[in-house]
């Protein structure tokens, strides 16, 4: 269905992770087949969709579910990337407009590198451990390197 045949009000929801391991971020190129962004460098992340929640644990009578960008950031990148995180923090968010009209809310974290050996999935192409100059010689989404640089100077603060 196209987004212009949808409710207006209706977003998608995503989160994603500045990873950081020994000073370098984690970066993945997204697949050519990727309806947003195709063939770009970004960083690991993926939508909410409700039938991956709907059956976790809740915490009210009214299907309430506290902390669930803590679980999608974290479930995203072990997906993704094939890898643990720990540490887990607000960065930004942001929304933009896919190309097939979808609106899309972003809630960007950052967080630590836990364990794991870097697998990707079949919407990745490649991947790189780099540090924040580094960075800036990747055809990343826009507004990418800016995050990793905040990250960076959070961690040298």
């Amino acid at each position: 269905m196209e987004a212009n045949k949808l409710d207006p009000r209706l977003h998608f929801v995503t989160a994603t992770a500045i990873i950081v391991k020994d000073g370098k971020f984690l970066i993945a190129k997204r697949a050519a087949h990727e309806k947003a962004f195709p063939n770009k460098w970004t960083v690991p992340g993926g939508k909410l969709v409700r039938h991956e929640y709907e059956n976790l644990p809740h915490d009210t009578e009214y299907f309430q579910y506290y902390n669930i960008m803590d679980w999608l950031v974290r479930k995203e990148v072990r997906e993704e990337v094939g890898v643990e995180i720990e540490n887990v923090k607000y960065l930004t968010d942001l929304l933009f407009i896919r190309p097939d009209g979808f609106p899309v809310v972003t809630l960007s974290y950052w967080a630590v590198y836990k364990s794991g050996e870097v697998k990707l999935c079949k919407d990745l192409s490649e991947y790189a451990w780099v540090t924040a100059k580094e960075a800036e010689g990747y055809d990343l989404i826009e507004g990418i390197t800016e995050e990793i640089e905040w990250v960076n100077k959070l961690l040298i603060a």
